[in-house]
């Protein structure tokens, strides 16, 4: 799915760091995601979830919570509630830019932390937590006495969330005993859908029955009954966002077409291998990449394959355009294009084709559409040279 940046000032004035994935050409929605406690916007977890969600039309924003990734803040001094603020902030922003949040989802205390902000961002249609702890002190449970000791002390420590290291902050540690849970979910007035594996290990499945039974109606559950907290299989996070994506469509606003503009076309690493990237042009999507003998998977064309294949089809669209004006009886046009650079030579690109064309054609009529195959448009771009603006980095 096309991924664009989209930063945006919490209450504190910190700038916070988020990406949009964007649906495609209907957007069913907006979404709104918060990432675990031990994550950020970037993990694998919130980056499958999102995408997921993105390709069923539900755009969403994923963002770093302050102090985490690329937003500003110390992680030490932030608290549950801090966490709720910059919800708020992300749901005012997006709301700002013409695309308010109707869906919240939160990953694990990001799930504590979405049932806490419901109440709080009016264009809120509907919450989903995965893997969420009923109430925000669950994480003094993994926190032992020395732990604590420490973070009185010290201001911070590391505590083990099962396998999983995380920095507490004493801010933290004080703003979670003041939290009532249980009145925030009897107050929540939009359907609910919880899921929880049964394996979970680090927020065991009853605080998912605990949440359950303290939300009033419409709430719905969900096992997912093989993932570990962290959904760390792929699988796991895709069947949750598909899950969510089915759920959520019924009470989220009529589809409406993409009103944002969008890149004639856009590359995005898929994060496999050295240079293999997902592609998104004409509404299609396929892979880019380099041979295996320079690093790459081998696994698309390389870009100056790309570049030769736009050539070979603007080449076969003109002459099909022309025969067609002409009358002329031809049948299938095929075209072949090769490039090499060339040493000591200027320009250094030299681009070769090769033109097929079936049907019975004179001697006058083949002359003239090799001329014609000269004056297609991407040739003349090619011969002429381009002007390039200075390129925009987006947060």
């Amino acid at each position: 799915m096309p991924t664009r940046g989209f930063g945006f000032v919490n209450a504190r004035g910190e700038r916070l760091a988020g990406k949009l994935e964007m649906p495609e050409r209907v957007v069913r929605g907006w979404a709104l995601l918060a990432h675990c406690f031990s994550c950020g916007k970037d993990s694998r977890t919130a980056v499958a979830l999102a995408r997921g969600l993105a390709a069923q039309g539900i755009g969403v924003l994923r963002f770093d919570f302050s102090g985490v990734g690329g937003s500003d803040g110390a992680f030490d001094d932030t608290s549950f509630s801090l966490n709720v603020e910059d919800l708020v902030a992300a749901s005012d922003a997006m709301a700002d830019a013409g695309m308010p949040a109707a869906l919240l989802i939160g990953h694990s205390l990001g799930g504590t932390a979405v049932l806490a902000a419901a109440g709080r961002i009016p264009t809120i249609r509907a919450v989903a937590t995965i893997g969420a702890p009923f109430d925000a002190a669950h994480l003094l449970r993994h926190a032992t006495d020395a732990d604590l000791r420490t973070i009185d002390a010290q201001g911070a420590t590391t505590v083990m969330l099962g396998a999983y290291p995380v920095r507490v902050g004493r801010a933290f540690i004080e703003d979670l005993r003041h939290q009532d849970a249980g009145r925030r979910l009897a107050e929540l007035t939009v359907p609910l859908m919880i899921l929880h594996s049964p394996l979970d290990e680090i927020v065991d499945i009853d605080n998912a029955s605990r949440i359950f039974l303290a939300a009033h109606h419409s709430k719905s559950f969900v096992s997912l009954d093989r993932a570990d907290h962290l959904m760390r299989d792929h699988a796991d996070a895709v069947h949750a966002s598909a899950c969510v994506a089915a759920w959520a469509i019924r009470y989220l606003p009529d589809p409406q077409p993409l009103a944002m503009p969008s890149p004639d076309a856009q590359a995005e690493e898929t994060g496999l291998g050295k240079f293999q990237l997902a592609l998104l042009s004409g509404g299609s999507r396929w892979l880019a990449d380099e041979p295996a003998s320079v690093g790459g998977l081998g696994s698309g064309p390389s870009p100056y394959n790309l570049l030769s294949s736009a050539l070979a089809a603007c080449t076969t669209m003109t002459l099909r355009h022309f025969a067609d004006l002409k009358g002329w009886p031809i049948g299938r046009i095929r075209t072949g294009v090769s490039h090499r650079k060339r040493q000591d030579a200027l320009p250094a690109d030299e681009f070769s084709r090769t033109i097929t064309i079936e049907g019975a054609l004179d001697p006058e009529q083949r002359a003239r559409l090799l001329e014609v195959a000269q004056r297609c448009p991407v040739h003349r771009t090619l011969a002429a040279g381009a002007a390039f603006s200075d390129p925009e980095l987006l947060e």
